[in-house]
C-alpha cells in the first residue's frame, strides 16, 4: 500500500513545497562532502588543539570555494573540463625562468601550452 510513497519529518517551520525542494537539493551537500573527503584530503585530521583545527577546517572550506568557482568559471567560459581534469591540465603547464646576463633582469615565459592549457591560461574570470 505504501509502496514507492516517501515520507519527510522536519523540526522547522517550512512549507511543505520548501521542505521537498531542499531535500532534493541534498546531493549538491553530499557531493561537497565527498569533494572535501577525497579531492581537498579534509580528512585525517592530525591537529589536537582547537585553533589548528579549525584552521585545517577553515583551510579546507576556502579550498572548496575556490574549487567551486573553478567549476563556474569553467563552465562560463564554456570549457567541457570538470575541475580534477582542469587542476591536472593546470598541473602539467610548464615555465621556463631565467636571467638576462647583462640587466640580471628575471624573466618567465610559459612553455608551449597545450590546445586545452591555453584555454584554461586564457578563461575570462
Amino acid at each position: 500500500m505504501w509502496d514507492g510513497l516517501k515520507g519527510y519529518i522536519t523540526n522547522t517551520n517550512l512549507s511543505k513545497g520548501k521542505t521537498i525542494g531542499n531535500y532534493s537539493q541534498l546531493w549538491q551537500i553530499e557531493k561537497a562532502f565527498r569533494i572535501s573527503k577525497t579531492d581537498l584530503r579534509i580528512r585525517p585530521i592530525y591537529h589536537r588543539l582547537k585553533e589548528r583545527i579549525e584552521a585545517h577546517i577553515c583551510i579546507c572550506f576556502t579550498a572548496y570555494a575556490i574549487y567551486k568557482e573553478l567549476e563556474r568559471l569553467l563552465k562560463i567560459n564554456k570549457i567541457d573540463l570538470s575541475a580534477e581534469k582542469a587542476i591536472e591540465q593546470i598541473k602539467e603547464i610548464r615555465q621556463l625562468r631565467y636571467i638576462l646576463p647583462k640587466s640580471r633582469l628575471v624573466k618567465t615565459k610559459i612553455l608551449k601550452p597545450t590546445k586545452i592549457q591555453a584555454q584554461l591560461l586564457n578563461m575570462n574570470l
